[in-house]
């Protein structure tokens, strides 16, 4: 048999998609109708916890796609030093803060349009996020953020801001 004839198994991902997604990645699955079945319409996978460093980025790009974003939804535990709003290309951006720990982040496009966007932890592996962002984006994935994050082998958002111990930045005092 040659190598043609032997089937590969399906990629989740475009190559040249499987090979950009690193952090600071969203991948997004935007459906042209009114019926939006899966849980999840994207992923977003974040270099750090800092909202005010990160968001402008997927605010952006999302507008380009999505039109003016109002309001973002997101896990108060998750982030650190979270305003009430923040001003991203001139229009104003209301955030909205839950202790809800879901790994999601909900962006909404004027009053009532809703989008649910998996959160894949900064620390993740490459892989691990790349797996994890593949299954957010399945048309039929019914699987909760939550449990695709450990199906893929990185854990849910990991500790809070609050929870984190300080590093020692002293040098060590062994000899």
């Amino acid at each position: 048999m040659a190598d043609s004839d032997t089937p590969r198994p399906p990629r989740l991902l475009p190559e040249g998609i499987h090979e950009a997604v690193k952090p600071g990645t969203a991948l997004l699955r935007l459906e042209t109708t009114r019926l939006r079945e899966g849980i999840l319409d994207g992923a977003w996978w974040p270099r750090s916890r800092e909202i005010a460093a990160e968001l402008p980025a997927l605010v952006t790009a999302l507008s380009q796609h999505l039109g003016p974003i109002t309001r973002v939804g997101l896990d108060a535990s998750a982030w650190e030093e979270l305003p009430t709003r923040l001003i991203i290309d001139d229009r104003v951006v209301h955030l909205d803060s839950f202790p809800v720990g879901d790994d999601t982040v909900l962006i909404t496009r004027g009053d009532k349009d809703l989008f649910s966007l998996m959160v894949v932890p900064p620390h993740t592996t490459p892989d691990a996020a790349r797996a994890a962002m593949a299954q957010a984006v399945r048309a039929d994935n019914i699987t909760p953020a939550e449990q695709i994050l450990i199906d893929t082998g990185t854990s849910p958002v990991g500790p809070s801001p609050a929870e984190r111990a300080p590093t020692d930045q002293r040098p060590s005092d062994r000899t």
